[in-house]
């Protein structure tokens, strides 16, 4: 069976809530999923990823912590606008080989050669990434909280893009904000 989805956890696990994408993978390998999905930890392998996101996906979820000043464990589903990447030479685009950045990585990758695949972005709103010069190791509880509703998200999310392959009216809904167990559409 080809593959043509693939969710690619991203994090750093000793860097604490960094760890989300990681902790979403390690999760969603205790379940069933449909043999159209891959699902791969590639912590903070961002060349790895970068070369990965070349293959002919139909679409791409990434999982990661990003901090966008919401309540510490909020889940989020995004769709990167993706025109004008391809320079890996852009100012603030450089790579760090240690560490990654959803949208450092899809620029390399773009640099590379064509990224055919729709790319979406479950993430999940940090507490901390530990102390500045230890880190932690392990997530907080907000965002291990937060890790079961999103492996939930991604099974839902799966079986709409599928759906949507095979033509069945299963539209993608909006992206909607999860807060604890209410959602708020946004």
């Amino acid at each position: 069976m080809t593959k043509t989805i693939l969710i690619a956890g991203i994090g750093n696990i000793f860097l604490g809530d960094d760890a989300f994408g990681v902790e979403v993978v390690r999760s969603l390998s205790r379940r069933t999923l449909p043999g159209e999905v891959l699902m791969k930890d590639f912590g903070i392998r961002g060349f790895d990823l970068a070369y990965t996101l070349l293959d002919p996906w139909h679409t791409v979820v990434l999982v990661d912590a990003l901090p966008r000043k919401e309540a510490p464990g909020t889940l989020f589903v995004l769709e990167p606008d993706l025109t004008g990447l391809g320079d890996p030479g852009a100012m603030g685009m450089d790579l760090n080989p240690h560490g990654m950045d959803p949208m450092r990585v899809l620029n390399l990758a773009a640099a590379l050669g064509p990224v055919a695949a729709r790319i979406l972005v479950i993430g999940c709103e940090p507490r901390d990434f530990g102390d500045e010069l230890e880190g932690r190791m392990g997530l907080s509880p907000q965002v291990q909280a937060a890790v079961g509703e999103a492996s939930n998200m991604i099974e839902e999310l799966v079986g709409r893009i599928l759906a949507e392959i095979k033509d069945q009216p299963m539209p993608l809904q909006t992206p909607v904000l999860i807060t604890g167990n209410r959602e708020v559409t946004s």
